[in-house]
């Protein structure tokens, strides 16, 4: 370096490089389908506690090896249309991973547009139950629980607190747990936990992993009592709770109108039988959303094997091609990107995930507002013109470059942008 530049360098004032706040994943990016943007409402977050009494504890039942009942306590996470007070400050959500066996948990932070306790906008909205994945927590998927929040749905999302996944001896009693904790919030909304503000008669439940199986056991779907998994539980609560067992129905929640199930867990597990035979208790319009290279719950005999066998359903699949099972979850948060193990929950190795969390709201939305909100016109959302979306051309004669497609004689999906829409799989089977 020269003895000039030396001299200038130092002379120069510094300049401060201004960083920009990362975006909040329920705010999609520029790229995003029409149907994924946020709604015309604030979104409100708030938190109760609901006690559930003498109640099946499958997990002490498991480790005893026979029934044992309990008082069960759930943490609820609440998002929901709200106004924003002038100079609100939106929450910052804290939550933690157990860690791998031997390793130290890892905490995080997820930036969020939701105020907390803000006053309510309104009454009567839909309300959805979210079940969150083995061991993850609520905040996990607050993408899609603001996002819909300012849509105008209420997301009621308990916090399962499953055990360590790495003690895989105890999972078996998520079988069971998760129908019920996704039961017992539902029988404290009936009960007027929420008052006016929700409508209980339009009920929606989602689930990711763990939580999609428990979503699809609560919307219908048998446990097979000759599954190798379920066998695993106490003979006297799989004689009680699988197949037609005398209180197999204590896990089914009545009046379900919509159900969403991203990778969901338990069709790999044959759980619903070797033929699926138990998904037939599926009357609820049904949207799977999996990625076709999903190595934690499979694909074919997975969420593919799920879409097919629930046949009493009317049902769509939405497919990213090449994606893994962690398509769920936010982008992943700065603190987890120390070890693989942590970034994992979060990343997929193929697909950017701010870019799936939009896609998955897109369709999300169509789903909803049509089972839910009896809007018809959603339903074009899924009139796609082919079941992959890769090339189709563009014959709208618009010259903007960021055109969106009106659907009709467009071969490109509606509501995507030109050149936006790759890598997808849409399949619909009707209810039989």
């Amino acid at each position: 370096m020269s003895l000039r530049l030396a001299l200038l360098l130092a002379l120069a004032p510094a300049v401060a490089v201004a960083q920009a706040a990362p975006r909040p994943a329920s705010v999609p990016d520029i790229d995003a389908p029409e149907l994924a943007r946020t709604g015309a409402y604030a979104a409100g977050v708030s938190r109760q506690i609901i006690a559930l009494h003498d109640r099946l504890d499958p997990l002490a039942s498991l480790v005893a090896g026979h029934e044992v009942h309990g008082d069960r306590v759930l943490h609820l996470r609440i998002w929901y249309p709200a106004h924003a007070a002038a100079g609100a400050v939106a929450v910052t959500y804290q939550a933690s991973l157990v860690g791998d066996q031997g390793q130290p948990d890892a905490t995080f932070t997820v930036p969020g547009i939701a105020y907390a306790d803000a006053p309510p906008a309104g009454e009567h909205f839909p309300v959805i139950v979210l079940s969150h994945g083995y061991g993850n927590d609520p905040v996990m998927l607050s993408w899609l629980a603001e996002n819909l929040a300012t849509k105008g749905y209420v997301v009621v999302a308990p916090e399962h607190r499953d055990p360590p996944n790495w003690d895989r001896a105890k999972a078996p009693a998520g079988l069971l747990s998760r129908p019920l904790d996704i039961n017992g919030t539902l029988t404290a909304i009936h009960a007027g936990m929420l008052g006016k503000l929700v409508d209980a008669d339009r009920l929606g439940l989602i689930g990711y992993s763990y939580g999609g199986y428990g979503v699809l056991a609560a919307a219908g779907a048998r446990l097979d009592p000759a599954s190798p998994a379920v066998a695993l539980l106490p003979k006297d609560l799989v004689a009680q709770y699988a197949g037609s067992g005398a209180r197999a129905d204590n896990l089914i929640a009545q009046g379900v109108r919509a159900v969403v199930a991203i990778s969901p867990a338990g069709g790999s597990w044959s759980v619903w039988g070797a033929d699926g035979v138990g998904l037939a208790g599926i009357k609820a319009p049904l949207l799977v959303i999996t990625g076709s290279n999903d190595r934690t719950v499979g694909y074919e005999k997975g969420p593919a094997a799920t879409f097919a066998q629930a046949i009493h359903a009317d049902r769509h699949m939405l497919v990213f091609a090449g994606a893994g099972h962690d398509i769920g979850t936010g982008p992943p948060p700065a603190e987890m990107h120390q070890r693989l193990w942590d970034l994992d929950w979060f990343a997929d190795p193929v697909w950017r995930k701010d870019r799936v969390n939009a896609i998955a709201t897109h369709f999300i939305t169509a789903f909803l507002d049509q089972r839910l909100k009896g809007d018809a016109a959603k339903a074009a959302y899924f009139a796609v013109p082919a079941e992959v979306s890769d090339h189709p051309g563009w014959t709208d004669p618009a010259t903007d470059y960021a055109a969106v497609s009106q659907g009709g004689s467009n071969p490109t999906w509606k509501g995507f942008i030109r050149n936006h829409q790759d890598g997808l799989i849409l399949r619909h089977l009707p209810a039989q």
